[in-house]
């Protein structure tokens, strides 16, 4: 059974729920009324008998009539239809002219009888007469027989039909009400759900719109000032897709731009060994220098390739992958490191470091070829025998060199994917180490700018959050 509701959609579940809600509600308040009304109603009668046993001279006159010839009593006009008798533990009761009928005497009187300790005494129950009538019934102890000392009751009883008959018209009534009332909930309730799950449908078909089409530009309508659940679950939706067409766009303008730029060194490699070829399938021998020249520049465009393949797997790897790989570490001794790689790279140089201590939280390979690439850039473009000064302190790396420059108006192009300067295109490079830096940088917190120097050059700045000694070690 739960199974089976838990496989009915959202909005007939909500209906479903609130009619049983409801149901319960109006049930509880309406049983309460019906024993509400019962009560009052009891009350009533039974006051109503006490008031007949209250009359001045009625028990009397009870017990006398009974010890003697019953004759007319005018106190009957007074009782109407009620009923009023004296009984005993044993034998038939004495039906009285101020009956109307005999009441049936159960245990529960005689128990009274014997165990009563005061004359009037007294309790209510209820019973039925000899047609089987119900009746309300009110036993008095009035005292023990004198002959012979037996304990003697009255029964005072009031018939119950009108009482009974207005019962059974309140509970009809009552559950009319309330059918009309669970009703009428799941209507409102399937109606509410409706109102409500409905920005919940727009999600839906938004969602199933994107699956079916790959449309990335769809936005489900949310107004400002909304708050609730399922307005943020619609921004949250609007923020994912936004995200995957950014990211979309991003690959797709990542895969343009290498093929790009790979078809230049494929272009250049299949050109020489085209070349290399028809010299051997012709017979024709290419020059000694033209040969090496040539070989030289196969092997280049390798290289190139080589690492324009490496920088497109550096930037296609997840957040995750680099999360793994984070660590506590010295920058210090990673920019020694690259220090290393950069003077062999440019002998001719002279470079220049002044590091401090700094430790800060990143990936260790990624941090390196981040600072080495900042110090490619620099030992590329200073002239031979030129300068590259390299600081660390306090978190800030700065690398000095003293080249032309960039221009101002490149300057905010520096870090984009593949852009080279047009005075540096003729120089090897991919266009994507300082994209790597930047995104390096910043999975590290950190920030990097590039900005021309006083008196010529190009200083490049990174600032990563760390601190001068290493954190404690949790043990």
């Amino acid at each position: 059974m739960l199974r089976r509701f838990r496989s009915l959609p959202i909005r007939a579940r909500l209906a479903m729920l609130v009619a049983a809600a409801v149901a319960f509600g109006v049930a509880a308040v309406s049983v309460t009324c019906w024993f509400i009304v019962q009560g009052k109603l009891y009350e009533q009668v039974n006051n109503d008998l006490s008031q007949m046993a209250d009359r001045p001279g009625v028990l009397t006159s009870i017990v006398n009539d009974c010890s003697q010839t019953p004759q007319q009593n005018p106190e009957k006009s007074r009782f109407g239809t009620n009923y009023a008798q004296l009984f005993k533990e044993e034998g038939d009761p004495c039906v009285t002219q101020f009956s109307t009928g005999t009441v049936k005497v159960t245990g529960s009187d005689k128990e009274l009888i014997n165990s009563a300790k005061t004359f009037g005494e007294a309790a209510f129950r209820n019973g039925t007469d000899e047609d089987g009538n119900s009746v309300r019934v009110l036993t008095v102890y009035v005292g023990d027989d004198s002959s012979d000392g037996e304990p003697v009751g009255v029964l005072f009883a009031t018939p119950l039909h009108g009482t009974e008959s207005t019962l059974n018209e309140l509970a009809l009534i009552l559950l009319l009400v309330s059918g009309i009332g669970v009703v009428g909930a799941g209507a409102a309730g399937l109606a509410v759900a409706r109102a409500g799950l409905r920005p919940v449908d727009k999600l839906t078909e938004a969602v199933e719109h994107v699956a079916r089409t790959e449309d990335l530009t769809v936005r489900i309508p949310v107004e400002d000032d909304s708050e609730d659940e399922v307005a943020r679950l619609s921004r949250s939706f609007n923020s994912m897709t936004s995200s995957l067409a950014s990211s979309r766009e991003l690959q797709q303008q990542l895969i343009a731009d290498a093929g790009h730029e790979l078809r230049t060194p494929l272009t250049s490699l299949r050109t020489n060994i085209e070349l290399l070829t028809r010299s051997e399938e012709t017979g024709r021998p290419i020059p000694e220098a033209d040969r090496k020249a040539l070989l030289a520049s196969v092997k280049a465009q390798m290289t190139e390739l080589a690492a324009l393949i490496g920088d497109l797997q550096e930037l296609s790897r997840s957040e995750g992958q680099r999360g793994e790989r984070v660590q506590v570490i010295s920058l210090e001794d990673t920019v020694e490191s690259a220090l290393r790689r950069a003077r062999l790279r440019g002998p001719e140089l002279t470079i220049t470091a002044h590091l401090q201590p700094w430790y800060v939280r990143a990936e260790p390979a990624a941090l390196e070829r981040a600072v080495v690439n900042i110090l490619d850039n620099a030992v590329k473009f200073s002239p031979e025998g030129g300068t590259v000064e390299v600081q660390l302190a306090s978190g800030t790396l700065t690398v000095r060199d003293h080249g032309p420059g960039i221009p101002a108006e490149e300057l905010p192009h520096v870090f984009d994917r593949f852009w080279r300067s047009p005075s540096a295109r003729a120089l090897p490079g991919s266009g994507l180490g300082l994209s790597i830096v930047a995104r390096t940088v910043q999975q590290a917190g950190g920030e990097v700018t590039l900005a021309r120097a006083e008196g010529g050059g190009t200083v490049a700045t990174v600032r990563l959050p760390g601190a001068p000694t290493p954190p404690p070690e949790v043990p």
